[in-house]
């Protein structure tokens, strides 16, 4: 249900400075500086990948994997209940802001990561993940609130470029203080990637407040039950009941759940296959991701044009059929050259994938429910679980075979059977309706 709003374009805008606020954690934690440094930190004077956890031997980039799964495992699990509790309070941005700086705080606390506290490295890696999985569930439900169903594809595409330009200025800074240090006066490029980690932070907090100042913060007027707990579960099993009742949206969750299992495993593990697979050094993985992030922007915007144009679906089905693609093509790249021309083609479809899939979702809320928090929870679950075991069987195929190329090629698997539910998907070209079939 779309809200009155005296002003509509300085709310919209502040809702999309929120993937300003926190891309960057995206970028510079997961994709880039992070899981290099993470790999050179874990690594033996003799070679070795293999670190000791808690007791356990392990390699190094299946923790990690590990890691990753774990982290949107517990997020996969809570945010259902923690959504019902925000749409029955009205504290939707409440849980927002906890989970926002939840996750900043720990990006700090990996600045006291290094090769003596693996354990309290991955630990402040899995809380910053879940903080920020958590801000993203209740920031989406944002979208049909305080837009019209014709600008969800055009505002979501605005987040997500927002986000890609925001996170891109500061990784370059960050790759700035790591490449010279002595400009920045600090001891050595390993200085300098833990002070990225704190700025990220920093940068995310810090940003956030401009959403947290302008987004509504009850806008249903809706007044906080003392079992709260108990409501957020009523909340949750009513709107349980409704989507399974929604033919169109079951599909669609089902076609997201499966191609998200390879965009989002892409998306962590990149830098982790370009590191191990190929030997590129740091500052050349972090030149791919740039070439993504850049990409991205212009996915985004192109894409939401061509749904305009042509409707979601057969966009999302261009986009699918390219990322299955790609997962073919990574088993054969060998070369820097190579897997910059596989960035390149990464870059023009993630954004555009994740910000459709957004808009899509939007489109199939019935238009008369205020629950935009409790029918999002299950888009994000959704997208959570695919993380889960799209990570970790990337981490298993990866330790049973002894390659990232076989784990990169299996995630093709997944993007096939996700065109095949979206292919399913009756989504009408201009006006939808949750009723469709």
């Amino acid at each position: 249900m779309l809200l009155n709003l005296k002003n509509k374009k300085k709310v919209q805008n502040a809702w999309a400075m929120y993937d300003w606020a926190n891309s960057v954690y995206s970028l510079v934690i997961t994709s880039t500086i992070f899981p290099v440094y993470y790999n050179s930190v874990t690594k033996g004077i003799d070679g070795s990948d293999l670190v000791s956890f808690f007791g356990f031997e392990i390699v190094n980039t299946v923790l990690y994997s590990y890691s990753i799964s774990f982290s949107f495992l517990v997020i996969a699990l809570i945010s259902p209940l923690l959504s019902g509790m925000a749409d029955t309070s009205g504290k939707k941005l409440e849980f927002m802001k906890f989970f926002a700086y939840l996750g900043s705080i720990a990006c700090v606390g990996l600045f006291f990561f290094d090769e003596n506290n693996v354990e309290f490295g991955i630990l402040c890696s899995v809380t910053a993940s879940i903080g920020y999985a958590g801000s993203i569930v209740f920031y989406n439900a944002y979208l049909p609130e305080i837009s019209e169903e014709k600008e969800y594809d055009l505002l979501s595409a605005k987040g997500f470029a927002l986000g890609y330009i925001g996170s891109v200025i500061l990784l370059v800074v960050n790759l700035l203080m790591i490449q010279m240090p002595d400009l920045f006066g600090i001891p050595d490029g390993g200085v300098a990637a833990r002070l990225s980690f704190l700025i990220t932070g920093v940068w995310w907090a810090g940003f956030s407040q401009i959403p947290f100042r302008v987004l509504p913060k009850n806008p249903y007027n809706k007044k906080i039950k003392r079992e709260l707990i108990f409501h957020g579960y009523q909340e949750i099993r009513k709107v349980f009941k409704e989507v399974r009742g929604i033919k169109v949206m079951n599909r669609f969750l089902a076609s997201f759940f499966f191609y998200s299992m390879g965009v989002q495993t892409v998306m962590y593990l990149a830098a982790s296959f370009g590191d191990k697979e190929l030997g590129l050094p740091g500052d050349q993985l972090i030149m791919t991701i740039l070439i993504i992030q850049f990409v991205g922007i212009i996915g985004s915007y192109f894409f939401a044009f061509l749904s305009k144009k042509y409707g979601n679906k057969l966009s999302l089905v261009i986009m699918v059929l390219i990322w299955t693609g790609i997962c073919g093509a990574a088993y054969y790249v060998y070369t820097v050259y190579e897997f910059y021309a596989l960035a390149f083609v990464v870059g023009l479809v993630m954004g555009g994938i994740q910000s459709l899939s957004r808009s899509t979702f939007s489109k199939l809320i019935p238009k008369s429910t205020t629950e935009h928090a409790s029918f999002f929870s299950f888009y994000d679950v959704t997208e959570k679980l695919a993380i889960v075991i799209g990570t970790f069987s990337y981490g298993v195929i990866e330790q049973l075979t002894g390659s990232m190329r076989n784990s990169a090629l299996t995630l093709g698997i997944f993007f096939l059977v996700g065109l095949g539910f979206l292919m399913l998907v009756s989504i009408p070209k201009n006006q939808l309706s949750p009723q469709s079939n």
